[in-house]
């Protein structure tokens, strides 16, 4: 075996990622914070929940033990979600070592506080070294061994290829970027972007819509991210278009998925009930929206979304009002 890397997380992507990581030839523990969540990842095998039909390999170890996760792990996955970051990261904190590697595999911001995931996670660990790992991945094939591309960013560009070898196999290709901002921003806002197709798609709408839908979605994501300090060309890449596409167009998407349920007329608190999972962009976009206006960059979509979300604005108005805006130059 290579060596020890515990997952603190065990929905569809901790999951994934430690599948992943046993097949690589690390030991691998998987922490859960219910019992009876790691009874049944013990006695069958697989994550019934998230991923049926996906064998554990034996070297996976479920457990509820925290300390038993974390100690001596090579790298340690933070894959819970955006808003129980920095609970989890409180919690982890004493038990991590000094220079121990966390990669945060959420995608989202802190509300409130309006910090991206690794910020959280530096105030709460300053110990350690943070890597975000990000990109067009759905668990469910990665988990299936489908051959999918993601990225390792971190401003410590070492720590970075460090996690990039660990992962990377014929069917997980990892890129290093340094660029966390725009990293970070894209995997964020790119759920709010999937909500807004979903809408489309659940109105009715076709693909002329989507697409525009996409491509002024992507324009928004990078001039917000550039006004915090984010590269131009990493909305091109893996964590930018790339993330977008995949969670714009297919149904193993959350945010897709629930964007469709409202455009159909269902409440948030309907949709959030049927889809059953955590549906990161609705925890974003009061976020990003708040971000646009502390930065004085125009996203008209994210505000949109924010409307619809929490303002009751009607859906089918509110796209209707987009496309009536004042003309103006590309």
């Amino acid at each position: 075996m290579k060596g020890k890397i515990g997952v603190v997380g065990a929905g569809s992507w901790g999951t994934a990622l430690a599948i992943l990581a046993a097949k690589q030839g690390y030991d691998v523990w998987l922490w859960a914070r219910k019992e009876e969540d790691i009874l049944s990842l013990q006695e069958t095998r697989e994550n019934k929940k998230y991923l049926p039909q996906v064998k554990l390999p034996q070297n996976i170890v479920p457990t509820v033990d925290l300390k038993e996760t974390l100690e001596g792990a090579d790298i340690v996955i933070m894959a819970v979600p955006s808003r129980g970051v920095r609970q989890m990261a409180e919690k982890m904190q004493p038990l991590v070592a000094e220079g121990q590697i966390l990669v945060n595999v959420a995608k989202g911001l802190e509300d409130g506080t309006l910090l991206r995931l690794s910020e959280v996670i530096g105030q709460c660990i300053p110990q350690a070294k943070v890597c975000v790992l990000s990109g067009p991945s759905h668990a469910e094939e990665v988990a299936r061994e489908i051959p999918t591309a993601c990225l390792v960013a971190s401003e410590d560009e070492e720590c970075a290829k460090y996690v990039q070898q660990a992962f990377m196999s014929p069917v997980f290709r990892l890129y290093t970027n340094t660029d966390l901002i725009g990293v970070e921003m894209g995997a964020a806002l790119k759920n709010v972007m999937a909500l807004a197709a979903g809408m489309s798609d659940g109105l009715g709408f076709g693909d002329n819509t989507k697409a525009a839908l996409m491509t002024r979605g992507i324009a928004e994501m990078k001039r917000l991210g550039i006004a915090m300090g984010g590269k131009a060309e990493t909305f091109s890449g893996l964590s930018g278009i790339g993330d977008l596409i995949v969670t714009c167009t297919s149904m193993h998407s959350r945010n897709r998925r629930a964007g469709i349920l409202l455009g159909q007329g269902k409440s948030l608190k309907e949709t959030l009930a049927e889809v059953k999972m955590v549906v990161e962009g609705v925890n974003t976009v009061e976020a990003a929206a708040k971000l646009a206006e502390k930065y004085q960059v125009s996203m008209p979509i994210t505000q949109t979304i924010d409307q619809v979300l929490f303002h009751e604005k009607e859906v089918r108005v509110a796209v209707m009002e987009l496309m009536t805006r004042a003309g103006k130059a590309e």
